[in-house]
């Protein structure tokens, strides 16, 4: 192990390691077209469906894993998603939101994974529950208004509830304070290094679902 990693916050390792992934699974054709306002919103709900299974996949495992020494720490509550997920689908979809519902290929192993992760690798699954939840205090507030001003959601309302965190009052503060608990995991070096592939690993199973969305969405020539 060279001086470097032990001296460098394992949340600056983490971020720098997966910048790459990151790059590309928010530069991809899908999400491109659909913050550029060229889908309609038909996009915008399919896609609103997929998180669905994601978060869904989280959460059940959140609730397993609250008193894991490793990955208990990082199961906050204000974070959870579905039930706010579940309202914009009730907006977009209608209070029969739940037929026909199905995940795409991608959508289905990505969820998935996160289960096996949460059921045998508590470690694991917090590389999940950082690239999800650390980037819709971030990238995702730019989904939100570009969502509000392309299909005129009422702000901060239904539709776009997802990326409302209404129990965080401070987002920067906040993430600062989960930079500083994967500062403090509970987990070796080579651990570590494990979490860092599984974050890299959680990118790739994002950036095949917007790939898959973008087969379903393509735009006209």
């Amino acid at each position: 192990m060279d001086a470097t990693a032990t001296v460098t916050p394992f949340s600056t390792l983490i971020r720098t390691a997966s910048h790459e992934q990151h790059t590309e699974a928010e530069t991809s054709t899908f999400m491109s077209d659909l913050l550029g306002g060229r889908l309609g919103v038909d996009a915008y709900t399919r896609y609103t469906e997929q998180l669905w299974f994601v978060y869904r996949a989280l959460e059940e495992g959140a609730e397993t894993l609250r008193n894991d020494p490793v990955a208990g720490p990082f199961i906050q509550s204000e974070l959870m998603r579905s039930t706010e997920l579940e309202r914009d689908l009730a907006h977009l979809r209608g209070e029969n939101w739940r037929e026909g519902l199905e995940p795409l290929p991608a959508t289905a192993a990505y969820a998935a994974r996160v289960t096996e992760c949460a059921r045998t690798w508590p470690a694991g699954y917090i590389a999940h529950h950082y690239t999800r939840y650390l980037g819709d205090l971030s990238g995702g507030q730019i989904i939100r208004d570009k969502a509000e001003k392309t299909w005129g959601f009422e702000r901060k309302g239904d539709g776009v509830r997802f990326y409302v965190f209404e129990q965080i009052t401070n987002p920067a503060a906040f993430k600062r304070a989960y930079r500083e608990l994967l500062d403090g995991v509970n987990a070796d070096d080579l651990e570590k290094q494990r979490i860092i592939e599984e974050c890299k690993r959680a990118f790739a199973l994002n950036t095949a679902v917007f790939r898959e969305l973008g087969e379903v969405f393509p735009l006209s020539a």
